[in-house]
């Protein structure tokens, strides 16, 4: 029997790299919370280094474990796992999440009962660690034109405020984010990552150009160019332990610098360059995004990735 013939329901695919504590007890609300449906878990491991493969072998020997040896990144991760999938749809999860009732069942069911209608990828509300209120689940496409002329604004601010830390030490501007969101069911630019949850076809695969971040906005927009929709449902439950709701405080100069950052930065530069036939504006996003990295501030936590704004992508 070939591995990618459909024998199930469902393969719910992990992407984990030293979650272990969260993918355990990831893995054990999948296995506590669904019933009545074929599925299958396969958890592709990005060579962690915390036991995370140990301790799926130990407690989940029915799980399907690939051991990449390497971090690939979200999207390779995850096609390892879809090379070997058998089910008929593909619930893409983190490995930071909880199912708090029978999730997957509620989704294929969902599926299957709109089989007749234009349907790519269906989430749901992601609840926050209280499991009260709602997180981040489903995104928007920033405009090129927008998205260049935010960092243009947020280059003369930074340049700004590191005049003013270079003189007198004064950090100052503090920026606060929020994963809070409201309730929302219907159709959506994309559905975050986190539970993605779409047929096993040729849509399915990730675009192993972009190594983390708008990987799912990339493959919901090839669906989109077929006229396939993203959409919320009701129903589904599950918790996102991404920072809870809390707020999280941040010097804007340094946290340009963080890994969030630069990776989001790549990807929406790899993102444009697939989407928008606008060469010179990609060119001055690129441009600008250097010239914030060139701070002398973070230099030297950023200069290594300026030649990866400028790397072809050759990707789907």
């Amino acid at each position: 029997m070939e591995l990618t013939e459909k024998t199930k329901d469902v393969s719910v695919i992990i992407v984990n790299y030293n979650t272990k504590q969260l993918l355990k007890d990831c893995l054990t609300s999948i296995y506590e919370k669904t019933d009545s449906i074929d599925f299958e878990v396969i958890v592709s491991d990005n060579g962690s280094h915390d036991g995370s493969a140990e301790m799926c072998l130990e407690y989940f020997p029915q799980v399907r474990l690939i051991e990449n040896n390497a971090n690939l990144g979200f999207g390779a991760a995850n096609n390892r796992g879809l090379a070997v999938a058998t089910g008929k749809y593909i619930f893409y999860l983190n490995s930071d999440t909880v199912l708090l009732n029978n999730a997957i069942k509620i989704f294929f069911d969902y599926f299957e009962s709109h089989a007749d209608e234009n349907l790519g990828a269906i989430g749901c509300n992601l609840k926050d660690v209280n499991g009260g209120g709602y997180l981040h689940s489903y995104g928007e496409i920033i405009p090129l034109k927008k998205q260049l002329g935010g960092l243009f604004h947020t280059l003369l601010g930074i340049t700004k405020d590191t005049l003013l830390y270079i003189i007198s030490g004064f950090k100052k501007q503090e920026i606060v984010i929020d994963t809070s969101a409201n309730f929302f069911i219907g159709t959506v630019p994309f559905v975050t990552g986190a539970d993605l949850f779409v047929r096993n076809d040729e849509y399915a695969k990730f675009d192993e150009s972009f190594f983390l971040y708008k990987e799912e906005d990339d493959l919901q927009m090839r669906m989109h160019k077929a006229s396939l929709e993203s959409r919320l449902i009701a129903g589904p439950e599950i918790i996102h332990l991404e920072g809870g709701s809390a707020k999280k405080h941040y010097y804007k100069v340094f946290y340009l610098a963080s890994l969030h950052d630069q990776e989001n930065f790549i990807s929406w530069c790899k993102f444009y360059e697939k989407h928008e036939n606008r060469p010179f504006q990609i060119f001055l996003l690129k441009i600008v995004i250097t010239l914030i990295w060139l701070n002398p501030l973070i230099v030297k936590d950023t200069y290594k990735n300026i030649p990866r704004l400028f790397k072809k992508n050759n990707g789907i």
